[in-house]
């Protein structure tokens, strides 16, 4: 596995399907340059951790598209069986029409290129938040039976954009309106004597 962090995302073109239910041929990471991207890899539909992360990530689109972040999921399943899942009811073991593309990667080049891949053949649950120049700025990476935290990639969001606009750093355990560090030995001194032992 590699760590992509600090690094430019890899491009790639590969069939979607997209929010609106059309398949799109030639999907290409690229095209979404100038926005924040959060892509997260699951390893197969019709399973089970899977379409519990899936929805997670829906039902929080709102948030998400409140901070300007494109929303991009992948599995090495065809377009056609993420057609076929978006097309079942949850009731049924579905994940009815997600607001997000659904990029097949039936040949693990994105797989492989992320480093993600599992021993298996499949992918492993990785996200990936990429800042507006396509640059990596948080990764994280779990085994096949730990489901994510939604709410943790949306922390991270705020953390990065909070440093972009004020140039303050986050620390542990920060949320949004909470007080950054200015990124000097004064500015940590003095975060500590207020917060060190709420850390």
């Amino acid at each position: 596995m590699s760590v992509l962090v600090a690094q430019k995302a890899p491009d790639f073109t590969a069939p979607a399907v997209m929010p609106s239910g059309v398949i799109e041929d030639h999907f290409t990471l690229s095209s979404l340059r100038g926005q924040y991207v959060v892509l997260f890899f699951w390893p197969l539909d019709f399973t089970f951790v899977c379409p519990t992360e899936i929805l997670a990530h829906d039902h929080r689109m709102g948030l998400f598209k409140e901070r300007n972040v494109q929303v991009v999921g992948i599995s090495i399943d065809s377009q056609f069986t993420h057609f076929a899942w978006r097309n079942t009811s949850i009731q049924e073991g579905g994940i009815g029409p997600v607001q997000f593309p659904m990029v097949a990667d039936i040949t693990h080049a994105i797989t492989r290129a992320y480093g993600i891949e599992h021993p298996d053949g499949v992918a492993m649950r990785a996200s990936f938040l990429i800042d507006r120049n396509g640059v990596v700025q948080h990764q994280v990476v779990n085994n096949r039976p730990l489901g994510r935290n939604v709410d943790e990639m949306l922390r991270m969001v705020d953390a990065l954009q909070y440093y972009e606009e004020n140039g303050e750093v986050c620390p542990a355990g920060w949320q949004k309106g909470d007080s950054g560090i200015a990124a000097t030995a004064e500015g940590v001194a003095d975060y500590l004597s207020q917060h060190g032992e709420k850390l």
